[in-house]
């Protein structure tokens, strides 16, 4: 059973940062942490897109996500070869929601792939690597921007990503691994800046919960959504020189 918090409120996050180029042959990469959690994101811009995609004057956005054998407390087995289902299901989450900042017909004929590394696990992994891959997303259309490739960013807009859930009958922002596997409820909210939800992924793990209870749940990731974007911005403002 998880402990009550005494670090941080049940509505505060984690421990936010965003440290742009850490990956110096990327064209846009940021490392992420929430708490203890953290995720090297990076960017690589590849000239083309898939053959389905091949005439449509548009590009693609897409991400991988894997995670360091000793990102958690026992050695976990590389995935060579065919990934499993779970890292399918939030490689395709990260993906879709970057897809829905980028106005694709802006990028070209291009691809985007964003890797998510995961190197410490403690909870959140998939909503950090939302978070992070956003601002190494952001890089590389900038990248492409400044190089002429393209006129301007096809960026649109950020989106962040927070977990919530019920915690021993309580709501609680940004779940740790502790509280993670003993919430009654866990939900993950991905939002852009507009308001506009990409997904809600949420689940009765040990139970049912209330439409109450999920207006409530939503509420709470909606604040730390729009915190998360104010650290966003505070990371992209920030005029550190690529290494």
């Amino acid at each position: 059973m998880a402990e009550p918090r005494t670090d941080r409120t049940a509505g505060e996050l984690r421990a936010v940062v965003l440290e742009r180029h850490v990956a110096p042959h990327a064209e846009g990469s940021c490392r992420v942490s929430f708490g203890r959690t953290q995720v090297l994101c990076t960017a690589s811009v590849e000239e083309g897109v898939p053959s389905w995609r091949k005439g449509a004057g548009a590009g693609w956005v897409t991400a991988e996500y894997a995670m360091l054998p000793r990102a958690t407390h026992t050695r976990s087995q590389r995935e060579r070869g065919r990934v499993g289902g779970r890292t399918q299901e939030i490689q395709r989450l990260i993906g879709r929601s970057l897809r829905a900042t980028i106005d694709l017909a802006g990028l070209g004929e291009r691809t985007i792939l964003v890797d998510c590394d995961v190197i410490v696990a403690d909870g959140g992994t998939r909503t950090a690597a939302i978070t992070g891959g956003a601002i190494a997303l952001a890089d590389a259309c900038g990248w492409l921007a400044g190089r002429g490739r393209i006129d301007r960013s096809p960026m649109r807009q950020l989106v962040a990503a927070v977990s919530v859930g019920l915690v021993a009958g309580d709501p609680r922002l940004d779940l740790d691994y502790t509280e993670d596997v003993a919430a009654e409820v866990d939900m993950n909210v991905v939002m852009l800046e507009d308001g506009g939800l990409v997904e809600v992924q949420g689940t009765g793990e040990h139970g049912t919960f209330s439409r109450a209870q999920l207006d409530l749940l939503l509420d709470l990731s909606t604040d730390g959504i729009r915190r998360l974007h104010q650290l966003q911005h505070l990371a992209l403002e920030q005029t550190a020189p690529r290494p």
